[in-house]
């Protein structure tokens, strides 16, 4: 258990605290967008912290990302709960992450490692963004606007970075 995979496992805990601050926190606390912050912000640390200090492992591949998707997905479904996201971008968001995991299995089954790409990349920080915006809304409604904009981006963002996948990696599927 290397200090990479110790953040990794930091933010998977952070999630149902997170939770929990979005169920009992007033509307204009700022303890939901603090940890939602950091959490996000343990995501890009422990990465470098893999890559710079050599410390990547087989449980760190998998962790990782899969502790990403249970924050995200985590706070869109709280975001639908509360009636501010429609339940289909969620389905929508569920659905992409769940195929692209299953295809990256297959991949992996068959030794192939696809890396993250500019539009998955892309789809992670317009999802944490929209995330971050909605958690300041009660404190800044003028950013109304933006979050609906963010909403937009970041849908599209996670089907063109779907079929992206797919597409550039279609052999894996064959055979």
């Amino acid at each position: 258990m290397n200090l990479a995979n110790k953040i990794t496992l930091t933010r998977l805990l952070m999630v149902p605290i997170f939770i929990i601050s979005m169920y009992y926190s007033p509307s204009t606390s700022l303890i939901p967008l603090i940890l939602f912050v950091v959490a996000s912000a343990t995501d890009a640390l422990d990465g470098y912290v893999a890559r710079h200090y050599n410390m990547i492992t087989n449980f760190g591949k998998f962790v990782d990302p899969l502790v990403d998707k249970i924050l995200i997905m985590s706070a869109f479904v709280l975001m639908a709960e509360r009636g501010d996201l429609y339940g289909w971008i969620v389905v929508i968001i569920v659905t992409r992450e769940l195929i692209i995991t299953g295809f990256r299995t297959i991949a992996a089954d068959k030794g192939v490692t696809i890396a993250a790409s500019f539009y998955g990349k892309f789809k992670t920080i317009s999802q944490m963004l929209c995330v971050i915006v909605y958690l300041l809304l009660p404190l800044i409604p003028s950013l109304y606007s933006l979050y609906k904009i963010l909403v937009v981006i970041m849908t599209l963002a996670t089907v063109v970075s779907g079929v992206d996948y797919i597409y550039k990696n279609k052999e894996v599927l064959e055979g």
